[in-house]
């Protein structure tokens, strides 16, 4: 049985209900277990920074007793002795007491050192034991116990501050957030529930929109028409969907274009050959007539087995196999190599080839193919150099390109199929009296293509037309 997978839509509201309650556990898990930890690293960061703000203000009073209100610490001046100078808590009322002016304190009594203790808190019992850590630590020292909090430093050689703060339990707190926590996960719930049940919706309807025409690719169904703006992927896989139609559209016209063509440059050579056959068949007798038969025979045969090879030569152009066999050729050479076995034939016809090919223009590639895009060309020149017969051909080097050029003396090329010739079987220029496969010139243009270089065609009516080939020089 096929295990049933759930949906984009499911899936995206599923992982956005985990991710809220990984949150949420998160957020259980700091406010109840480590809110005890929190609060007193809070406060014991408060009363560092506070002794650290006091140091820089020992001689301001008021800013003591409004640091000793803010952060609920008990404040302590002593001399080295433990007799205390000044006293600030939470609780102090403010008189306006500077310490360098003593005499102004109304509470104060000059006969009794430590005169404060009668007024406000007293030293802490275990001060001593503070006094001596802090001797014996030298700059500064604290402690902590369960409930308290305590630091202290030496402002001056003969001055101490001392400061301590509660680090009251936050049990009864921690309740009240826990009993909040479950009210708002609850709500918090329902919401990313619903935030999540939109989300998804927005999203997998135009996935399951593509989805729909995915299936109908290359077919009259597929319309196109996507509603853009969900993201910026999807829009994204929208434009490669319409491509990819617009490719397997292309591959469908051509499959009907090649089987329209093959049928048609087959059918001429297989009837011939069947008519020719029959004929000797019915007339084997007539040597004469039988050879000519056979003479005719054996042409088509070579026709239809050229036409099989230059298909089965495209096909495999197109894969990436030639790269393996790419290496450092001379291009100068196998174009003369090319054109001299084409000149004699072509001067016996009473036609010229002007040649102009500079010496050891090297390029990598693949010399079979190079040699055969050549061949193709110099032949295309040829069958269309019009009653002038003349084809001129050079080679020469620009910067890092090698640059092949073989104008005709023929008709020309009509404007609107100039960006058609490259096609495959585009025959109606070559069409007549030379019945050719028409993949000639897609043969070349792909050669070209799979070195880097590009194709050009130039041409005007009654002026002949200029075949323009760039290699890329990539020799070191």
């Amino acid at each position: 049985m096929k295990n049933k997978v759930m949906t984009f839509r499911q899936k995206l509201c599923l992982y956005f209900i985990l991710f809220a309650a990984i949150i949420f556990v998160i957020l259980w898990i700091l406010q109840t277990v480590f809110l005890q930890s929190f609060y007193n690293n809070m406060l014991i960061s408060k009363t560092q920074k506070a002794a650290s703000q006091i140091s820089e203000n020992i001689n301001n009073s008021k800013f003591i007793d409004d640091i000793s209100r803010d952060n609920s610490l008990l404040i302590f001046i002593t001399d080295s002795d433990g007799n205390i100078i000044y006293s600030a808590d939470p609780y102090k009322n403010t008189y306006g007491n500077d310490i360098d002016e003593p005499n102004e304190n109304p509470y104060h009594q000059n006969e009794e050192l430590n005169w404060q203790k009668a007024v406000y808190h007293s030293l802490p019992d275990n001060y001593d034991i503070f006094l001596d850590s802090l001797k014996e630590n030298g700059k500064f020292t604290e402690y902590k116990t369960d409930t308290l909090y305590v630091y202290g430093e030496y402002i001056s050689e003969d001055k101490i501050l001392y400061l301590s703060t509660n680090l009251d339990p936050v049990g009864a707190a921690a309740e009240i957030i826990r009993i909040q926590l479950i009210a708002v996960t609850i709500i918090s719930f329902g919401i990313a529930f619903f935030i999540a049940f939109l989300i998804s919706k927005k999203f997998s309807e135009p996935i399951s929109e593509i989805s729909e025409q995915a299936a109908n690719l290359g077919s009259d169904k597929f319309n196109g028409n996507f509603k853009k703006g969900s993201c910026t992927e999807i829009d994204e896989f929208e434009s490669t969907l319409k491509k990819t139609n617009s490719d397997l559209n292309k591959a469908k016209n051509f499959q009907r274009e090649l089987l329209a063509n093959i049928s048609h440059d087959l059918r001429t050579p297989l009837t011939m050959i069947k008519g020719y056959g029959e004929s000797i068949k019915d007339f084997g007798n007539d040597e004469v007539q039988r050879n000519s038969d056979c003479e005719i025979i054996i042409k088509e045969a070579d026709r239809l087995n050229a036409l099989v090879n230059e298909i089965l030569e495209y096909s495999e152009l197109q894969t990436e196999k030639h790269i393996e066999k790419f290496e450092k050729i001379n291009f100068s050479e196998i174009t003369e190599n090319i054109i001299s076995g084409f000149e004699p034939l072509f001067e016996n016809q009473g036609g010229t080839i002007e040649k102009n090919i500079s010496d050891n223009i090297f390029i990598v590639g693949n010399s079979m193919q190079i040699e055969r895009m050549i061949y193709n060309l110099v032949d295309n020149a040829i069958r269309h150099s019009g009653e002038n017969k003349t084809v001129k051909i050079t080679l020469e080097k620009n910067n890092d390109l090698a640059i092949l050029s073989l104008k005709d003396s023929g008709k020309g090329i009509p404007e609107d199929m100039l960006e058609h010739i490259w096609d495959r079987y585009f025959t109606s220029r070559q069409r007549g009296k030379n019945v050719v496969s028409g993949l000639g010139l897609a043969i070349v243009k792909q050669i070209v293509l799979n070195h880097g270089g590009s194709c050009k065609v130039c041409s005007k009516i009654n002026e002949g037309s200029d075949f323009i080939i760039r290699i890329p020089i990539r020799v070191n």
